[in-house]
C-alpha cells in the first residue's frame, strides 16, 4: 500500500459529512487523557494492538490529536494524525456495522483541517488502504517510491 498526499490548504473544495451526522445524533469529539483506557480497549477490540499504541500515543499529545465519532455514549470511529510521524494521518477506522454512513468521510476531513489549522499544508496518509476513498474525500494522490514506506521497521 502506498503513502498518499493530501493538499490542505485545498480542502474546502471537499464536503466533510459532519452536519448531516450531527442529525443523525453522531458527533466527533476530541479524545481526552482520562478517556484513553476506554478508546484504547474500543481500537484494540475492534482494530489491532499496534493501532491502539499509536493512537495513545495520539491521545497524549497536547492538544490530542485524536477524534472519535460517537453516538449516545458509543464510539462509532476514530482517527488521529501525527501518532508514529509528524504529518501522518492515521491510523484511523470505523466500526464495520457503521460503515458507508458518511463516519470515515467525517473523522478524515476533521483530522485533515485539525493539521491545516497546526500550520500542516501537506498530510501523508501512510500506508493508505483504500486509496480510492481517499482520493475522492480529499483528492489524495499516491507517493511514488513509498511502498513499504515508513511502516517498514515494523516488528
Amino acid at each position: 500500500m502506498p503513502d498518499m498526499l493530501v493538499r490542505l490548504y485545498d480542502l474546502e473544495r471537499y464536503p466533510d459529512e459532519k452536519e448531516s451526522l450531527h442529525q443523525e445524533g453522531i458527533e466527533i469529539k476530541s479524545v481526552m487523557a482520562p478517556n484513553l483506557t476506554l478508546v484504547r480497549g474500543w481500537i484494540q477490540e475492534h482494530f489491532s494492538l499496534s493501532w491502539a499504541d499509536e493512537a495513545t500515543n495520539a491521545i497524549l499529545s497536547l492538544p490530542s490529536k485524536c477524534f472519535i465519532a460517537v453516538r449516545g455514549g458509543n464510539i462509532l470511529g476514530f482517527a488521529c494524525y501525527d501518532a508514529t510521524a509528524r504529518a501522518f494521518f492515521g491510523p484511523t477506522g470505523v466500526d464495520p456495522a457503521e460503515r458507508g454512513k458518511g463516519i470515515g468521510r467525517a473523522l478524515l476531513m476533521h483530522t485533515l483541517r485539525a493539521m491545516y489549522g497546526e500550520g500542516y499544508i501537506y498530510a501523508i496518509i501512510g500506508g493508505a488502504g483504500p486509496t480510492d476513498f481517499y482520493a475522492a474525500c480529499c483528492g489524495a494522490v499516491p507517493i511514488d517510491g513509498s511502498e513499504p514506506g515508513w511502516y517498514r521497521n515494523l516488528m
